[in-house]
This record gives structure tokens, sequence and C-alpha cells, in this order.
């Protein structure tokens, strides 16, 4: 890294007019076209952006596609000849993909230069729909009403490695837990709610969202996007942004704070252009 870069980083700031690559992890049986609307704003703000594709990897699993993710970021710097920090933008499991690779793989190297990482409705703690996908009792249920929407016909989740790695009390789970945040990066959480219990928000759910319940069961809650819930998602020490800002957003178009719609719903765009705009504030 060169010497100013260094000094930047050493006071914790990122100079203005400083350009930062975005690096861009889709989630889990997704694609890289859920950024077809993120993207264009980020070039008219002057963020440059790299777009990891994992979409050949069906099958593999987290620790797999963490290490191919190192590889494209640095794939990526040898080819631009960009040494310095970068942002890592990520829509759900995409989320727990990176943090595996910067706090489980790196966290004692701290190899990876990561100024901040968004997480899009991420599964931080495991994740409920997962659980639930193999509940004996209810999971049938739930697959059904999913088809279509968020699975494919003839799902069966014992046979996906990352559904099971990202159970709960899973061993890749374990291990983000025992390794925690890390204190050289800044994390932001983006999380949507149903503010005002619209059915057609998410309509597999009527507009609810599964979560684990105090007692151990099972419980559904608006506070989630119809997929994760937020006791899902949220880091010690790790602010939240909920959206809609104004409940009113919801009137018009519910489906568009839906888990599979929010890296194109444009209050999230506006967001993370936000975040990872060169004129925005420094970190």
């Amino acid at each position: 890294m060169n010497e100013p870069l260094l000094a930047w980083r050493r006071r914790g700031t990122i100079p203005m007019n400083h350009r930062c690559p975005a690096v861009l992890v889709h989630g889990w049986r997704s694609h890289p076209g859920i950024w077809n609307r993120l993207t264009p704003g980020l070039s008219e703000a002057g963020v440059p952006f790299w777009r990891f594709d994992h979409t050949a990897m069906q099958g593999a699993g987290t620790e797999t596609i963490a290490l191919a993710l190192q590889d494209y970021i640095r794939a990526k710097r040898k080819e631009t000849g960009y040494g310095g920090p970068v942002d890592i933008v990520c829509h759900s499991m995409g989320t727990c993909i990176a943090r595996y690779l910067l706090e489980v793989l790196d966290g004692d190297k701290r190899e990876e230069d990561v100024r901040q990482l968004v997480g899009i409705g991420p599964p931080n703690n495991g994740s409920a729909m997962a659980e639930l996908f193999n509940d004996p009792e209810r999971g049938p249920e739930v697959i059904r009403r999913l088809i279509g929407v968020f699975v494919p016909q003839d799902y069966d989740p014992r046979e996906d490695t990352i559904v099971q790695e990202f159970r709960p009390g899973s061993r890749i789970v374990a291990a983000l837990r025992d390794a925690g945040t890390r204190d050289d990066i800044d994390y932001r959480i983006l999380l949507a709610a149903n503010l005002t219990a619209t059915p057609a928000f998410f309509p597999a759910f009527g507009g609810r969202t599964w979560e684990f319940a105090p007692d151990g069961g099972w419980r559904t809650t608006y506070s989630g996007d119809g997929i994760v819930p937020h006791t899902d998602s949220l880091l010690p020490g790790v602010g939240v942004e909920v959206l809609p800002a104004d409940p009113g957003n919801l009137a018009r178009h519910p489906e568009h704070y839906c888990h599979t719609m929010l890296p194109r719903n444009p209050e999230v765009v506006a967001r993370v252009t936000e975040y990872l705009s060169p004129s925005s504030p420094s970190l």
C-alpha cells in the first residue's frame, strides 16, 4: 500500500475525493444482475465497482466461495493496479460469505484492506429460514409457499450445502460468532420492515417473516423482509438502518421492500450510493 494512503488509514479517514472500488457480492441462488439498479448510480457518483459472480458455484460451501471472493479481489487489484481499501456491498448470504473471508480466514492476518462492509438483509446470526426449511413439521409447507418465489420446484434443503451451513447451530455460524467483527472495518446493515402490516409486502406469509420465538419454537413478525427477520441480522456494536424511512412508501410499492427485491429497491440504492460516494463524509 502506498505511504499516503497508509497514513490516511491510520488516522481512520479516507480523503473526500478518494474513490474506493465497491465489490458487489450477490446472495444464495442469486446472480450479479441484482445490482443493475445500483451500478448506474455508482457510475454517476464516480465509484468504481467490481461484481463478484459465484453463480457457477452451486453446491459449494461457505469457505470455498469465500476463498473465491478473495481470489477475485486480488485478481481485480492486479488487473487495475489498485492497492488501496475497497468497500464490500453484499446481499443476504453474500454478507456472510464476505464476513467469513474477512473475519475467519483473514481475521488474524488482516491482509484484506476493506474500508466498510455493507450488508443488505444479512442472516448474520444464522438463518431462521434455513432452520425452518429443515423443520419436519413446518418445513414442507413453508417450502411449498416459496416455490417459484424463493426456491425452485422440488427443492430439497438436505441437498443444499449453504442452507445446511447457515442453520444457527452450524460450524460456520459458530466460527463467525467466535471470530467477531473487525475493528478496522466499518459495518453497515440495511434492513426492511413491514411497518404498515401490509400483506402485499410478502404475500407468501401474509406480509410477515418467520423467526425463532423466545420459547424455542416459531413465530412470525413484521420486523423482517419476508425471509430474514431482524433478529437474524443484528451484530453487537453495529448500527442498523431500517427502511422504509417513510412508511407511506409501503402503500405505493410494498413489494419493493421484500428480501428478493431489496438490492433493486430505490431507497436501498440511494442509501448504498450515499455510503460509497466520494462526496460523503469521511468515516
